[in-house]
């Protein structure tokens, strides 16, 4: 899959270009008929297909407060691309001088580095250029102008409603991972990066890989029973998703840590994935290090059976 970074860069790639534009969060159902079409409309015409996103939700510069928890980190979107055989993916970084370009000069931009723009895929609540002026009625009219046609994809429903990123991450923070992996297509991963902890887990016998997961959407805390992917590896283990309060009394931030079996080295730095195999109980505070110990022995029994099984 070709990577670009700029607009610019579409007059790199042999026309017509469809582009299939969205913030792609997910990569959910809906969100591949609307790429798969594109795929199809740039086979029909011998031109390219491009998906055009952004390297960060919108929200996340504009409204930083109110930003939704993300479904998938960006390396977890190109993997998924790819796997949809995407040819090219032009990732823009969303900052405050794109943020600043109205819906107009934007279309323009594409249209005059396109050789030449045939057409562009959106789902109807797409919305663009400087303060989401710009909507698929607006974008029709700038086809009319830019000769380029404007498809728009229909909402994929899932048992009677449509599928969003916005319905996922509800599903995820209810612990209905089942519903999510519906509208997702595929079982719903968890993915971050190791990265440095405090080490109690390796004091007390149970070593931890600590995951930097900030902004992601998480299950609700308690304890898991999970399968690993690193790298090309699938593990096994048991995930900790919560507060710690046995440890941490003053935290107000989720941690996810993991403990692998039969696992030994350094983690840090790796990335993992986790799938979710069933909640075996909620967070709880013990008394002090020792009924916590005894308690995670517990649950690495636990696990290692429901995962057997």
């Amino acid at each position: 899959m070709k990577m670009l970074h700029s607009v610019g860069e579409l007059s790199l790639l042999k026309g017509p270009i469809v582009l299939a534009a969205g913030t792609f969060d997910g990569v959910h159902l809906g969100h591949q008929a609307l790429i798969l079409r594109a795929m199809q409309e740039a086979s029909a015409c011998g031109g390219t297909a491009v998906v055009m996103t952004f390297d960060r939700h919108p929200a996340a510069l504009l409204r930083p407060e109110k930003a939704p928890k993300l479904l998938t980190r960006n390396d977890r979107k190109i993997a998924l691309l790819e796997g949809m055989r995407v040819q090219s993916l032009l990732m823009l970084s969303f900052t405050s001088e794109l943020a600043s370009v109205t819906a107009r000069d934007f279309i323009a931009s594409l249209v005059s580095s396109a050789s030449p723009l045939h057409a562009v895929c959106v789902g109807r609540e797409w919305f663009f250029g400087k303060g989401g002026e710009g909507n698929v009625g607006l974008l029709r009219e700038l086809g009319g102008v830019g000769n380029f046609s404007v498809i728009q994809i229909d909402p994929v429903m899932v048992e009677g409603s449509p599928i969003s990123s916005t319905r996922i991450r509800g599903a995820i923070a209810s612990g209905n991972l089942m519903e999510a992996a519906a509208c997702l297509g595929r079982t719903f991963l968890l993915s971050g990066t190791v990265v440095s902890g405090a080490g109690l887990g390796a004091k007390i016998g149970f070593p931890t890989a600590n995951l930097e997961v900030s902004g992601m959407q998480l299950p609700p805390n308690g304890v898991y029973a999970v399968k690993v992917l690193c790298g090309s590896e699938l593990l096994k283990g048991v995930c900790n998703i919560g507060l710690r309060p046995t440890v941490d009394a003053s935290a107000t931030t989720p941690v996810v840590e993991v403990h692998l079996f039969d696992v030994s080295g350094d983690l840090v730095g790796e990335n993992l994935s986790l799938e979710f195999m069933g909640l075996m109980r909620s967070e709880q505070k013990f008394s002090g290090i020792e009924e916590l110990k005894a308690q995670i022995a517990c649950d690495c029994k636990s696990a290692r059976e429901r995962l057997s099984s």
